[in-house]
């Protein structure tokens, strides 16, 4: 690939014209105390200070930074390029307590992110020649820093940890794929290919303790969460209660495993943040355990409505009321399909299959099914819905199987066992307020550049099973998107409900949508 320079200058130090300053940044309690405090924070003058505490709280490395690094020389990399690792023999001669810290610059994650995406571009053959990388690196690292486009929050969390600062850890049970000859092969570390992906789909099968069953799923769910990124699964194939078990007896059914994963998701904070776990539980509508599914979290927030109550304690998510019930680490959604919609329509039963033989295990009224989805959705916000017959009937992939779930936010919908990591370009970065003119150019340039960054990223990447390996560098799925539409649009004075306003989205979206496909076919050809 050839890279042009648009916003930065051959031989020039790309920040050489951005102002930076120097900021605090902290988190306080109701009550005043400190939670959190970091001084002397390095960030571009006219980032907001909403900017600057989200950089320095949530995507500095806050340990492992050695305060003095070597270059490890690698002979098919140029030398501007070599990754770099601590200097033992030069960290021996400080003191203990100051030779290891955290990031404090902007200009530390800008640069590991754009190196790390830079070095694997260069190992994997996306550049025709050294100058063309020089320009990506340099590219990117301005575009970070103007905030013109930004990845999803795994990227911030992991890219570049190894590349930039040798940080490393033991296997933690990853895959990639080889580029060499495209077999997927374990991972021998914990960062030198990191997980880069937001967006996970992982299958899960009617099995309790083999690759793929259902305790797999929690260990594949917790190597995602530790590090920031979020899944989502169709739990449809799991038996309802009272289905027959192979070893005699009854299944306890799909709602008691589905408790099993909430309490695991709640115990592990997403990228080693504050932030929750990111998940979602989809069931298709003839599950047996359908009922018991749509009323979940609305029963269990009945609960802590009355321990709140009557009992005194918090009413914040936090607290211990909403601690001791069910359902509260993930979305839910109910996969429905047209032949649902039409017994709706028509007032006909509806039949749960058992998952094991096909059999009806019974049949319900599908209008009273519908109106309590919409129910409970009114008093708890959950389930969702996921309409089955469209999205499939949209699929791009057919060929590959279909599709049963998606992503916790369902901006991904696509096959099991694969993973997508999405980038946003911010409109108004291409805007110019005093001229009103906008940056086309500008803005094609961009998008080139940041579909090569999520292509390299799958390269880069390993992944939490074999399967979401290949799945993942065999289909190469990825998410660019934009920001900011509603603040371009009342900087230009159009409403945001009308038909100006929604033919400058189309044209936008249309852009984007085009030349990523051109960028993607130059990347294949």
């Amino acid at each position: 690939m050839r890279i042009d320079r648009q916003f930065t200058v051959e031989g020039k130090d790309p920040y050489a014209d951005v102002p930076f300053r120097t900021t605090v940044s902290e988190i306080r309690n109701p009550d005043g105390t400190v939670v959190f405090q970091l001084a002397d924070v390095e960030v571009p003058a006219d980032w907001s200070q909403v900017a600057c505490d989200i950089i320095a709280q949530k995507y500095f490395r806050k340990a492992s930074v050695a305060a003095r690094l070597a270059t490890v020389e690698e002979e098919t990399v140029p030398s501007w390029l070599w990754r770099r690792t601590p200097d033992e023999a030069a960290l021996a001669r400080r003191d203990e307590d100051d030779r290891y810290g955290g990031e404090t610059s902007a200009k530390q994650v800008f640069d590991r992110l754009a190196g790390a995406w830079t070095y694997w571009g260069w190992k994997t053959g996306y550049f025709d020649a050294e100058g063309d990388a020089r320009a990506f690196y340099d590219e990117i690292r301005y575009m970070l820093c103007r905030q013109m486009a930004a990845p999803n929050s795994p990227q911030w969390f992991n890219t570049g940890l190894h590349w930039a600062y040798g940080i490393d850890g033991p296997a933690q049970g990853h895959f990639y794929v080889d580029p060499e000859n495209g077999e997927p092969r374990a991972s021998e570390s914990a960062y030198e290919h990191p997980q880069p992906h937001a967006c996970f789909i992982q299958s899960v099968a009617d099995d309790l303790v083999n690759e793929g069953g259902i305790m797999d799923l929690w260990v594949r769910e917790a190597r995602l969460f530790k590090y920031g990124s979020g899944t989502g699964s169709n739990f449809s194939k799991l038996r309802g209660a009272g289905e027959s078990l192979s070893g005699g007896g009854k299944s306890s059914g799909l709602m008691s495993f589905l408790k099993v994963g909430d309490r695991a998701a709640g115990a592990i904070k997403s990228g080693g943040t504050t932030r929750r776990a990111a998940k979602m539980v989809v069931v298709d509508v003839d599950h047996p355990d359908i009922e018991e599914f749509i009323n979940w979290k609305r029963d269990e927030e009945d609960k802590a409505r009355i321990l709140i109550e009557k009992g005194g304690f918090a009413a914040d998510f936090n607290g211990e009321a909403y601690a001791t019930i069910s359902g509260q680490n993930s979305n839910n959604s109910v996969r429905v399909n047209d032949a649902f919609i039409k017994a709706v329509e028509t007032g006909a039963e509806w039949p749960l299959t058992e998952r094991t033989t096909g059999k009806v295990m019974k049949t319900v009224s599908a209008g009273h099914l519908w109106n309590s989805v919409a129910e409970a959705a009114w008093a708890c916000a959950d389930p969702g819905v996921q309409f089955d017959t469209t999205v499939n009937e949209w699929h791009t992939c057919p060929e590959g199987g279909r599709i049963r779930g998606s992503n916790p936010c369902s901006e991904y919908m696509f096959l099991d066992n694969t993973a997508c990591n999405l980038a946003s370009l911010n409109l108004v970065a291409f805007y110019d307020d005093r001229s009103g003119a906008y940056d086309i150019d500008g803005y094609l340039h961009a998008i080139r550049l940041w579909t090569m960054v999520l292509e390299i990223s799958v390269a880069m990447a390993h992944f939490p099973s074999r399967a979401i390996a290949q799945g993942s560098y065999d289909y190469r799925t990825l998410g660019l998107a934009y920001a900011n539409l509603g603040s371009l649009l009342m900087r230009k004075g159009i409403p945001y409900d009308s038909p100006q306003g929604r033919a400058i989205a189309g044209a936008l979206t249309a852009i984007l949508t085009g030349h990523g496909y051109a960028t993607s076919a130059e990347m294949a050809s």
